[in-house]
């Protein structure tokens, strides 16, 4: 049933100053945990109901894990805060004059506006890779290409020859940072451990995994040690790892490498780079590749009242000249740092932020992975792996968010299963249109 009267955000009026904040990431939620309601009117804005764990959407890509297992309703991570009011309602514009943010179904006036947003695929300005490629940023994203994996293997028994075959079980992984590097093992142990069984009919040894990195050398923000670590365990995997070299076109069947070499495949997977999600209505001064320019205390430049967070603010500093790293812990610690100055009484000098780097980890599979360390001392194989595990399991939020990862890891570790692998929606691009016609000829009225 239609509704007959437009939507509108409903968020009472309010005497107490008000923090809007764009985005349920690790550095929005963190700030909102970190405000009293007593004090402040805490209005949260975000596309998804839920906060969600990304640094494991490559188990649940991989069929690792369930969606459910790595997200959490943000009104469960809130019940029992006073003054708090959250909307699943997309912003597009923040006003600084008149200090109203624009969303889908009306305008909201803030005393503070926090922007942290985060990142979004950074596909370099080519609309074909946009268009056909598989990003990894959302649990929808990880959802799709769950599907588009479980698909193509069941596709690879029906195929009519060998170079469809081979077409089909080929995956191209583009970008060699953490997300590509954990994602190409955990598909080089299922190729192992887990399709052999699933699907007896296919050798999956003629099954390709293409990592191809444009820098160097793989997991470029890690040390030197830690990543030539890895690039040996992905060999010893059988992952062909391409350095020195980017894909520059794909048509959905070949991806053509900057060297030259077409690489067949159904699967383009791309972790090559990300971009700010900003807004509109900020000046284009205030921003600078993608990033909102802040200060020490993450104020966007040029504004008292306007804040940015995480992946999207760049605040520069002599250790960091481009910034913080991409990953949680700036985001978690700016949050929470920004909520100590707000609460601060009027007329208190406020502390400038400064980050504590608590180390890089990437996992690359059973007892593999690395660890770059606080005082520059470096881990690998199994004391890495089990920082990795509980260093996730920690930071994992939801009580049984925790118990269902450690679960599904243990019977992991004792099985070599995963999660389970069904088709619950079947993601079909509209090009490929065999595929297409196969799903549509299955569905039953």
């Amino acid at each position: 049933m239609a509704l007959e009267q437009p939507l509108v955000l409903n968020i009472p009026a309010t005497t107490k100053k008000r923090v809007v904040i764009i985005g349920g990431g690790f550095g929005g939620v963190n700030l909102a945990k970190a405000l009293p309601g007593d004090r402040f009117q805490i209005v949260l804005f975000s596309n998804q109901n839920y906060h969600g764990f990304w640094p494991l959407l490559y188990q649940v890509a991989s069929a690792g894990l369930e969606a459910e297992a790595i997200a959490e309703p943000l009104r469960k991570l809130f019940e029992g805060h006073e003054d708090f009011h959250f909307r699943p309602v997309r912003v597009t514009a923040v006003h600084p004059v008149t200090k109203t943010v624009t969303t889908l179904v009306g305008e909201l006036a803030y005393d503070y506006v926090v922007i942290a947003t985060g990142t979004k695929a950074n596909f370099f300005g080519n609309e074909q890779i946009k268009r056909l490629a598989f990003p990894l940023k959302q649990v929808s994203d990880a959802v799709d290409l769950r599907s588009q994996l479980l698909q193509t293997f069941e596709l690879a028994q029906l195929a009519p020859d060998e170079v469809t075959r081979q077409a089909l079980l080929n995956i191209v992984i583009v970008g060699a940072g953490p997300t590509g590097v954990e994602l190409a093992g955990a598909l080089a142990e299922m190729r192992a451990h887990v399709l052999p069984f699933d699907y007896p009919g296919i050798n999956y040894r003629k099954m390709k995994i293409y990592l191809v990195e444009g820098g160097k050398r793989v997991l470029g923000p890690m040390s030197e040690a830690s990543s030539a670590r890895t690039h040996r365990a992905l060999e010893r995997m059988d992952v062909i790892v391409k350095t020195g070299t980017v894909v520059k076109d794909y048509d959905g069947e070949t991806a053509l490498l900057g060297t030259g070499e077409r690489l067949a495949t159904r699967t383009l997977i791309w972790a090559a780079g990300v971009t700010g999600a900003v807004l509109e209505g900020l000046p284009p001064e205030t921003v600078e590749k993608g990033r909102y320019l802040v200060n020490e205390f993450n104020q966007v430049l040029g504004f008292t009242d306007v804040f940015a967070l995480g992946d999207v603010a760049l605040m520069r500093s002599a250790k960091y000249p481009n910034g913080h790293p991409g990953v949680a812990q700036p985001a978690i610690q700016q949050g929470q740092h920004l909520a100590k100055n707000l609460r601060l009484a009027p007329g208190k000098p406020w502390q400038p932020f400064s980050y504590f780097d608590k180390g890089s980890l990437a996992i690359i599979g059973r007892y593999k992975a690395v660890a770059d360390l606080p005082g520059n001392h470096h881990l690998g194989g199994m004391l890495a792996w089990l920082a990795w595990l509980f260093v996730h399991i920690f930071y994992l939020v939801g009580f049984r968010n925790k118990l269902v990862v450690m679960a599904n890891w243990l019977y992991k570790f004792f099985t070599y299963q995963g999660g389970t692998r069904v088709i619950i929606s079947p993601f079909v691009r509209k090009e490929d249109t065999a595929a297409q016609a196969f799903i549509e000829r299955q569905r039953v009225d």
